[in-house]
């Protein structure tokens, strides 16, 4: 029994539209893709130990922010960020011992030095226990399809308004590599909040500049107006207005620098949950789950793989039918096969034929029952959780 049901189409969005999206160095993302990394390698060490994926959910991290003193031509690193993780995962198979704390803290180090190309230190706790034993009992179960370990549920919608992808857009390029070495006085931490108020569009980007590539606030206030200059060339100034760093005052000479790139080098902490959902983007006026889903257990874990798996019934039916945009939500049962939901809602922009409405439900079932796709593609990191 699938339980798939078509509502009646949506009213589109009116005048108004926010949408924000935290870049790859803001600490809240940090903490999702260190929660994200430490799973995909624990997962791996489990598969190629024992052949299958062990229990675990290490979506429980926090990123301690250090202290620093920025200033124009290089500051310096006074108090180095923490990384606490915490979560659960299984220790012991047998009589074999599984080193979860070393595998957690080399993927953490791993992350942060990719990340920051090796220019920033960071301490690393490793706090995770063991599962509950009926949330493991869940897991080990031996069924084709595994049994859900929550009662929750999955959003998505499919596709991006302009003004999401606009905001997705920006953020992805100024932390492209290309920008990076044109401009390295862009650090990793930045984030993007659009705002469309009728037919005009705000982006308000708030970016970390790394104090040693800028030697004066006149120089601060050229490079601001070079990247605006860059943002219209690139995307275009018909209706948008952007802004940078708002908060700046050029006569008393303020100006969001920072030694590495991240405000987490300076008090901002982050946490697993608070930043992007699974599409990448934080959008108030559209449907979306506030479930963590990065370092959830990729196996049965629906706070997960019900948002992925959302997606992906969306983007289908939008691409392969005449729905338009696309909005479905999945709820699932505790102890429930992962593919037999207790609801699978799926709304559209426009009204349906009954042909159109089979398709659509036969995209839902067809993607339910290869539920375990969305498993291997969050393994193999073919898609982005934040």
């Amino acid at each position: 029994m699938k339980n798939i049901y078509i509502s009646p189409k949506f009213i589109k969005q009116g005048e108004f539209e926010l949408v924000e999206r935290k870049g790859v160095g803001h600490p809240d993302s940090i903490a999702d893709g260190i929660a994200q990394k430490v799973s995909n390698e624990l997962s791996k060490y489990y598969i190629k130990k024992f052949g299958r994926i062990m229990h675990h959910n290490t979506d429980q991290v926090e990123v301690i922010g250090g202290t620093a003193i920025s200033k124009f031509g290089g500051g310096e690193i006074t108090k180095d960020p923490l990384i606490i993780l915490s979560g659960r995962a299984t220790q012991k198979v047998g009589d074999e011992i599984i080193p979860i704390h070393e595998i957690a803290k080399e993927a953490t180090d791993k992350f942060i030095k990719e990340l920051f190309r090796g220019e920033i230190r960071v301490g690393i706790e490793s706090f995770m226990g063991e599962g509950s034993s009926d949330l493991k009992d869940v897991f080990g179960r031996k069924n084709s399809i595994p049994l859900s370990n929550d009662t929750s549920f999955g959003v998505s919608f499919y596709p991006f308004t302009k003004v999401e992808q606009l905001v997705f857009d920006i953020e992805n390029f100024l932390n492209s590599d290309k920008m990076n070495k044109k401009y390295p006085a862009i650090g990793r931490d930045i984030k993007v909040m659009g705002a469309r108020i009728k037919d005009n569009a705000k982006i308000t980007i708030a970016l970390a500049t790394v104090d040693k590539y800028v030697e004066n606030i006149k120089e601060y206030a050229t490079f601001k107006e070079q990247i605006i200059e860059i943002l219209k060339d690139k995307f275009g100034s018909c209706d948008v207005d952007y802004y940078i760093n708002t908060a700046d005052d050029v006569e008393r000479g303020s100006a969001f620098l920072t030694v590495t790139g991240s405000s987490m080098e300076n008090g901002d902490d982050g946490s697993v949950g608070r930043g992007n959902r699974v599409n990448g983007l934080i959008t108030p006026y559209k449907p979306m789950s506030m479930e963590a889903a990065a370092g959830k257990n990729p196996v049965n874990h629906v706070g997960k793989l019900y948002n992925v798996l959302s997606l992906y019934i969306a983007r289908d039916i939008y691409h392969n039918t005449n729905a338009g945009e696309t909005q479905v939500k999945i709820l699932s049962q505790i102890g429930k096969p992962i593919n037999e939901p207790l609801v699978c809602d799926i709304s559209t922009e426009k009204e349906l034929s009954s042909e159109a409405q089979k398709e659509v439900r036969k995209i839902a079932s067809d993607w339910l029952d290869n539920i375990k796709q969305v498993t291997e593609d969050i393994i193999n990191e073919k898609v982005n959780l934040f």
